[in-house]
């Protein structure tokens, strides 16, 4: 594994600097908040929608199947502006202890800014849809709020990094996908410009992190990344979105993770960040680990 020492950590701050003042959008100007839908455009991708291919989807006619992904890309915003949430905690936090003269720190708080713009667009986005607000609740809930402040070092940017590269690997396919509303597109677009350069970046101090942690905060690490692993999977679509189109959330949700397209879907998005967990040994090795990611529907069988 290569080590990232100081002068690279400030190599690649100036680099991802220049690049968010030449390639950052504000969501207010470049997207038509009044836009009406596309009428016969999906949400998502149609074979991406968790219910494509069961019993249940072929009961549902077609203004139906736009509707279920209507919610569907509502929950992926929704759980995205919770961890854009706890990321800007954890960044801060870190903040304060960093010399505020160094590229690295500058970029710490450009990256803030940047999550403070894609929660305002996914939450105008969310507003744009009609739908409700889905967002992890009860012990996704509180430990979420426990992340947010007291995560540091590895957790802190694996866990975070979970959430990003697969909702980055969905939106790049929906970016290009011509049956999806274009504001989705725009939306889509727009973040995974800018989330490519938080990529970059927390996976660089990822492998610096570890480098520096002992054997026994990274046994603990990968406890807490395999649940974030396991919040994801799960909790990307929020079972409430069957109720959008008279099918109850337990129905739904047992049809959605039986059905498998919407398993190989979670395996393809979570492939990429999986092989990079994976490479940094952060893949759990505890029993309690491996149930989490074994139920997180993002290994590959």
């Amino acid at each position: 594994m290569a080590t990232v020492t100081p002068s690279d950590r400030e190599r690649t701050a100036t680099r991802l600097l220049r690049s968010s003042a030449e390639h950052s959008y504000d969501p207010e100007i470049e997207i038509d908040w009044e836009a009406p839908f596309v009428e016969g455009k999906y949400f998502v991708p149609i074979h991406r929608s968790s219910l494509y291919g069961t019993p249940l989807w072929d009961r549902l006619t077609e203004e139906q199947r736009i509707e279920l992904t209507k919610h569907e890309v509502a929950s992926i915003a929704g759980l995205g502006v919770w961890f854009e949430t706890i990321l800007m905690q954890m960044l801060v936090r870190g903040y304060l202890n960093q010399d505020p003269t160094t590229a690295h720190a500058q970029y710490a708080l450009t990256e803030v800014a940047d999550e403070c713009r894609h929660s305002v667009m996914f939450g105008k986005m969310i507003a744009w849809l009609g739908t409700p607000v889905y967002r992890p609740t009860g012990i996704d809930q509180f430990l979420g709020r426990w992340i947010g402040h007291t995560a540091t070092g590895p957790r802190m940017f694996a866990a975070i990094l979970i959430a990003e590269e697969i909702l980055d690997t969905l939106q790049r396919e929906a970016m290009a996908d011509e049956n999806v509303q274009p504001l989705v597109r725009t939306v889509s677009r727009i973040h995974v410009v800018e989330e490519a350069r938080h990529v970059r970046f927390a996976r660089e101090e990822l492998a610096r992190q570890i480098r520096l942690a002992g054997r026994s905060r990274l046994a603990f690490d990968r406890l807490v990344i395999a649940r974030a692993a396991y919040l994801t999977g799960t909790r990307l679509i929020d079972p409430r979105v069957y109720e959008s189109v008279g099918i109850s959330p337990q129905e739904g949700i047992r049809a959605a993770r039986a059905n498998p397209h919407h398993q190989e879907t979670m395996r393809w998005a979570g492939e990429r960040i999986v092989a990079f967990l994976a490479d940094l040994d952060l893949i759990g090795r505890g029993r309690a680990a491996k149930s989490l990611w074994e139920a997180s529907g993002l290994l590959q069988r």
